[in-house]
């Protein structure tokens, strides 16, 4: 009975590791699409910015303007919504799963802010940095 139980498992091994690793990358384009859009967000408000720190803005302002404007969880919702439901998918491909999963939502919505949080870092680090004069200049 293990021999079958072994035999029937491995057949699910390699299409599963597959799905991880199509999985992971799709992590990584996230997280640079993430950070492509931020980094052209502000580009396109560098004015706005320059206006706003010549008027007294402090560069904390501006890095927490940024961030707000980058930690919108709009998506996480949406994707929490969308892996419930498709969740009878995995139970019925992985043996075990069960179709709610209170820890595994919440480690990736734990993991999808964390890298939202840090794909916003260097664009919020750059607009606090903006010289006024040149941002006002520009153009």
């Amino acid at each position: 009975m293990n021999q079958l139980i072994e035999e029937n498992v491995a057949d699910r091994t390699r299409p599963m590791v597959l799905l991880g690793v199509f999985a992971g990358l799709a992590l990584v384009l996230a997280c640079l699409g993430v950070y492509g859009v931020l980094a052209y967000a502000v580009a396109q408000r560098t004015r706005e910015i320059g206006v706003r720190m010549a008027l007294g803005a402090k560069p904390s302002d501006v890095t927490g303007m940024v961030l707000r404007s980058g930690l919108r969880l709009g998506g996480l919702v949406a994707g929490a919504v969308l892996a419930f439901a498709l969740s009878s998918l995995l139970r019925s491909l992985l043996f075990g799963v069960t179709a709610i999963a209170p820890s595994i939502y919440l480690a990736t919505a734990a993991v999808l802010l964390f890298v939202a949080l840090a794909a916003c870092v260097i664009p919020a680090q750059r607009a606090s940095r903006v010289d006024p004069m040149l941002a006002l200049r520009d153009e």
